[in-house]
């Protein structure tokens, strides 16, 4: 494509100088499993996003898996949370014994509709599980109120929010119990290959959590329980530690490319922009507009050769791997519409102006 939908290129050739002496001296260091590099990623981390305790880990799943079990989440427990987000969001509920209950989304801003929240909440509800989607934080006052109101844990799904600001504040990640990050290669914060990690509040959970990920070993060879092998290898967070010093900047230069998009689409017939919530500073992991037929659009974009997505069409209470909870079409009818209409332009920090008027001209002409 001449215009990638997040270019990976550009980003590793702007700190290569950075990046590859660094690589060559985790490596001679032989020092590939913990180590200073990720205990220095994670001190970090924790630091960027005002959170007390971080846990590096293997991938946002893995965060996810572990941060449910930081919860104390226990067979028959449910967890609320959206369908409109990636199946990691609620893929590792079933394998811990729990269940997901899905609600709708607000249309605006595309995150968990608050409003919706409390008719979900039974006997069995144990956990909130805010998505800040796309980047743009979700309205966490309220779901704080609620979790506490009902004796509930909040943790955020912070995948796409790396930094985001609630508030006038880049606390995005550090108001619930526990946060989960990914830093896929995609994200804004992305690694070499999987990575993630967990914020925690407490200090207990998040020792508990460093140790699971480590196959639940306080030592070398005394397992305080059963884990797994969810651990952040040192040559990604080496990596990380890297990019973490440009995140700020790179997050002003999405600002900038979405700002651009914002002006040229305004008004546009056929388009509907993002909306950015009142109280939110978002990091533009995505920008996410939505347009009548979105399949053609897409194609229309691809075949100019601007490389376009859709994230997600098939909302997961109506995936093959969830039909057993019972959703039928029609049970969450905000999510569903906008599933068909999403289109995710390009947008990446190196995106030139000149990238932009051209990925606005082609919408155009399809429209």
């Amino acid at each position: 494509m001449d215009i990638p939908l997040c270019d990976l290129k550009a980003q590793y050739a702007s700190i290569a100088d950075e990046v590859d002496p660094k690589v060559r001296e985790v490596i001679a260091s032989t020092r590939y499993i913990g180590g200073p590099e990720v205990s220095g990623f994670e001190k970090e981390f924790a630091e960027f996003s005002q959170s007390p305790h971080c846990v590096g880990v293997a991938s946002g799943t893995a965060a996810l898996h572990l941060a449910f079990i930081g919860a104390g989440m226990e067979p028959g427990d449910e967890v609320i949370t959206v369908s409109h987000t990636f199946i990691a969001t609620a893929e590792p509920i079933a394998p811990l014994g729990g269940k997901v209950r899905f609600v709708d989304i607000d249309e605006d801003t595309y995150n968990m509709d608050v409003s919706q929240i409390e008719n979900a909440i039974t006997e069995k509800t144990k956990i909130l599980l805010p998505v800040h989607l796309y980047g743009q934080p979700v309205d966490m006052d309220p779901i704080l109120e609620i979790a506490e109101k009902h004796d509930l844990t909040v943790i955020e799904d912070a995948a796409q929010a790396h930094g985001a600001v609630y508030k006038g504040e880049r606390v995005c990640g550090s108001m619930g119990a526990l946060a989960t990050f990914s830093f896929y290669p995609g994200k804004n914060l992305g690694a070499y290959g999987d990575a993630g990690a967990i914020l925690a509040k407490d200090a207990a959970v998040a020792d508990r959590m460093n140790r699971l990920a480590n196959h639940g070993r306080a030592d070398k060879y005394l397992h305080d329980e059963e884990g797994y092998n969810f651990r952040l290898d040192a040559l990604q967070a080496a990596i990380l530690r890297i990019k973490l010093r440009h995140l700020s900047s790179w997050t002003e230069e999405r600002r900038r490319v979405a700002a651009l998009y914002q002006e040229r689409l305004s008004g546009l017939s056929g388009v509907i922009a993002p909306k950015v919530a009142s109280f939110a500073n978002p990091v533009w992991h995505l920008y996410v507009i939505r347009v009548p037929e979105r399949d053609r659009v897409l194609q229309g974009l691809r075949d100019s050769g601007i490389d376009a997505g859709v994230h997600y069409p098939v909302p997961l209470h109506l995936q093959p791997a969830y039909r057993y909870l019972g959703y039928e079409e029609g049970s969450l009818p905000v999510t569903e519409k906008v599933a068909k209409e999403i289109l995710s332009l390009p947008i990446f920090p190196e995106m030139t102006e000149a990238q932009v008027d051209r990925v606005v001209t082609t919408l155009k002409s399809l429209l």
